[in-house]
Parts: structure tokens; sequence; C-alpha cells
């Protein structure tokens, strides 16, 4: 059975600034920072046709990847990233390690993979979130596949990525689906798994009533974010995808409720129902497909955030809005398929999942 996490306990699963691994990590960072760095001056080249505000610069850091979606840091400053290796419906999806120091050399960690758009990595363990189940695994390559949970409920495409939290939490989400105007039991919710370096365990309901919650990020005062795909009409008209923050327990609306709670009449939404959601932080506009946020390197008041069908990478004020949700502001243009965000000490890395490039932005 799975269980809801108790409002004493909400900030159990938020960043925990003694949490034992956080000083190796900064260490890690700042020498990753340096090899990366060296890397961009030597041998990468200017990245053509990429708008940035003045004081940023933009760099191609890494080519060659097929459909990449998730990407995060192995501890000795290694990218270990997702990639569907093919078309969206061949599993034939990989994880690959790229090694810091030389980002042509790349080892294939697992192959054979249905449509991996997720991927964490806690102690020595590897997880990698497929189409509809959730699997763990080591670095090791080609070892062997350990089944979390299958046959997740799902919107019929995919899952979304995985995030692993400062107090050894892995959150995932399993993406929305209605019969009529009935949430699937299952679908829409984000879920966490605790203790996640010791290996599987019981997952726990996090919050519920999302269509898409394709990213999450715990920020350093220790509130969830998540990212919303709405996806879809409602009464006939179009819903925006958006950005919310999220408690424990937190019942997002969808369908009954979209974009920063407006009611869907026919699906039996109600002002008084809706007002009981989390409210729209910042709207993406429709169909925007928001695949990932991070807090700026530069200034952690500040969300970046990439909008896959938009081919646009945003910013977001951290501070809460006043008068309705925050409007995003244009920061990358250019890019085909933004799709993921990894920060690696004062860079920021940006996947395009179109054309298989990694670029590297600096301040």
């Amino acid at each position: 059975m799975q269980r809801i996490v108790s409002a004493s306990s909400s900030r159990d699963f938020l960043w925990h600034p003694c949490f034992t691994e956080r000083v190796n990590r900064q260490l890690l960072c700042c020498l990753l920072l340096a090899v990366v760095a060296a890397a961009c001056s030597g041998s990468s080249d200017e990245a053509v046709g990429i708008t940035a505000p003045d004081g940023f610069e933009v760099a191609v850091w890494a080519t060659g990847f097929d459909g990449p979606t998730q990407m995060v840091l192995a501890d000795n400053g290694d990218l270990i990233i997702a990639e569907l290796n093919g078309t969206e419906n061949d599993a034939t999806g990989r994880i690959l390690r790229v090694a810091a120091d030389d980002h042509d050399s790349r080892v294939v960690l697992q192959d054979g993979l249905n449509k991996p758009t997720g991927i964490a990595i806690t102690g020595d363990r590897l997880w990698i979130m497929e189409q509809r189940r959730l699997v763990v695994t080591t670095l090791d390559p080609g070892d062997d596949l350990e089944v979390v949970a299958d046959e997740l409920a799902f919107n019929g495409r995919s899952e979304g990525t995985l995030t692993r939290t400062d107090d050894d939490r892995l959150l995932y989400d399993t993406s929305g689906s209605k019969r009529g105007p009935d949430r699937v039991d299952g679908s829409g919710t984000l879920f966490a798994i605790e203790h996640a370096s010791a290996g599987p365990s019981e997952p726990v309901v996090i919050a519920t009533g999302f269509k898409h919650a394709y990213a999450h990020l715990v920020d350093p005062d220790g509130q969830l974010w998540s990212i919303e795909m709405t996806d879809g009409n409602f009464d006939g008209t179009r819903a925006s995808d958006e950005l919310v923050s999220v408690d424990v327990g937190d019942d997002a609306g969808w369908p009954q409720c979209v974009e920063d709670n407006r009611p869907v009449v026919e699906y039996g939404g109600t002002t008084e129902l809706c007002a009981t959601a989390p409210g729209s932080h910042a709207l993406f506009g429709f169909g925007a497909a928001p695949t990932s946020i991070v807090l700026a390197p530069w200034d952690d008041e500040v969300f970046v955030v990439t909008l896959w069908l938009s081919s646009q990478v945003v910013t977001v004020p951290r501070t809460p809005p006043v008068g309705g949700p925050h409007e995003p502001a244009l920061f990358l243009e250019g890019i085909e398929s933004p799709q993921h965000l990894l920060v690696v000490g004062d860079l920021l890395l940006v996947s395009d999942h179109d054309t298989g490039q990694i670029f590297a932005v600096s301040h």
C-alpha cells in the first residue's frame, strides 16, 4: 500500500544543510568546474544561432547524442546521460557515461531501454525511469536491472524525470490519465522513495492531481516546486502549462482544475474546489512543454526552465508573484528542443533533444 506523508513530516523530504554528502559534492563540483572550464576554453565551439542576454556566453560542450533526455553527475565528475537512441517508441534507449575530461569518451552503461526519460544517482545506485516502470541498477556497464515499480499509470506516452533531494529521497511522477471526468487511480501523482541510497522501498505519495509534473526541485528554503504540462482542451479552451509550489498532501486538481485554479465545468470543477489547489507561480503558455527546472547558478532567486515545444529557455523569479502569476522572461533562444538543465559549479548545461548537442552557459 502507498501511504501519504503526514503534514508533520512535510519538511522531512526537503533539503537539509547538514546532509553528510553535501561537502563532498561541493568539492567535486569545484573540481568538475575546472575541468569543464578548461574544455570550454580549449576545444568547444561557439554556439551558432543561440541568443543570450548581455553578459552570458554559450558554447558547445558536447555533441553526437541521440534524443538526450536527463543528465546527472557521477561522483567523479563524469556526466551520466539518458537518450532515446532512436525514435520515441523504438525501445532502444540507453544510458551513457561521458568522461569529465574527454567529452568524446563515452561508455554505454545500459541499452535496450524503453523510452528512458529520467535518471538519478544515489550512492552506488543508478535509477532509471522508463516509459512506465522504475528500475535500479549500478554504474557498472551492463549490470542487471531490478524493477522497483512496473505498470505505472501514465498518459500513454511516458513518465517524467527523476529528482534526488539532499535528504536522500528520490522523487518521480506518474503522468495523468483520465476516464471521463475522473483521474485514473495512481496517475497524476508525485511520489518519493525514502533513503534511496539504501535501495528500493515502498514509495510514499507527496501530492496528486497533476496532468504531468515532469520535473521538480527543492529550493534553499526547503520548498518543493514542480513544472506542470497541462495539455488538452478544458471547456473548449486550452490550458497553459505552469510552475507551482507543492506541499505534502496537495491536490493540484487536474482535470477539474487547470492553470491558476481555473474550474473546468465539464469535468465537475467548481470555484470552491479549485481554490484549494496550489496556484500558478508562473504560466508558460499553451503547449509550451516545460521539461526541466533549476535555480540559476548566478542567482538562486531565479528559476531557469526549458520549454521544449516553444524552443526557449526562460527565467522566472522565485519571489512570490503579485497580482497574478509571473510572466517568464526569455533567456535563451535558438535551441531547437531544449530538454534538460544541469548546474555544474558556475556553469549551466543545456541539452538539445533535437540536435543531440549539449551547451554550456557561463556568466
